[in-house]
């Protein structure tokens, strides 16, 4: 195997992938938090809204599937989310062992507030949206291949 070029130091902090991802993360969900706040919502309990109005009534396990994320992590988001009044749950007739997730009226009715989110955090990031959606892309396919061999 051709020994690839990582420049003087490969374990700089500052050249690591990981790092910068990692605090990038953190920064823009930063970002997020005080406008979700007034709504009760984390940025995890967003992204599942966001995947609820794509599509609802989903599945569980497609909303697992979706966001990548384990059941045991989505479960406590999806009741928090039911209490508060987005979502409802409840087994599918057809096939019992399925659980169902499906946004109520005030659910529904959230995404016309959450609308604003996107551009006010844009204007917040400074950046333009071609830019956003470079980055987008190259996520994208950097989450592809890290995955890439996954079940």
């Amino acid at each position: 195997m051709p020994r690839i070029d990582l420049g003087e130091d490969p374990l700089a902090l500052d050249r690591q992938v990981c790092f910068a991802l990692s605090v990038a993360s953190r920064a823009v969900i930063g970002i997020y938090r005080p406008l979700l706040e007034p709504h009760g919502l984390t940025h995890p309990q967003y992204l599942v809204m966001l995947a609820l109005w794509d599509r609802s009534p989903r599945s569980v396990r497609d909303l697992c599937q979706t966001l990548r994320a384990e059941p045991a992590t989505l479960s406590p988001m999806l009741k928090r989310l039911e209490s508060i009044g987005y979502l409802t749950r409840s087994r599918n007739r057809a096939d019992e062992r399925e659980l169902l997730v499906e946004l109520t009226a005030a659910g529904r009715e959230l995404r016309r507030e959450a609308e604003k989110i996107p551009y006010e955090v844009v204007e917040k990031l400074g950046m333009e949206v071609a830019e956003l959606q470079e980055l987008h892309a190259v996520l994208t396919r950097v989450i592809a291949a890290a995955t890439a061999g996954e079940s």
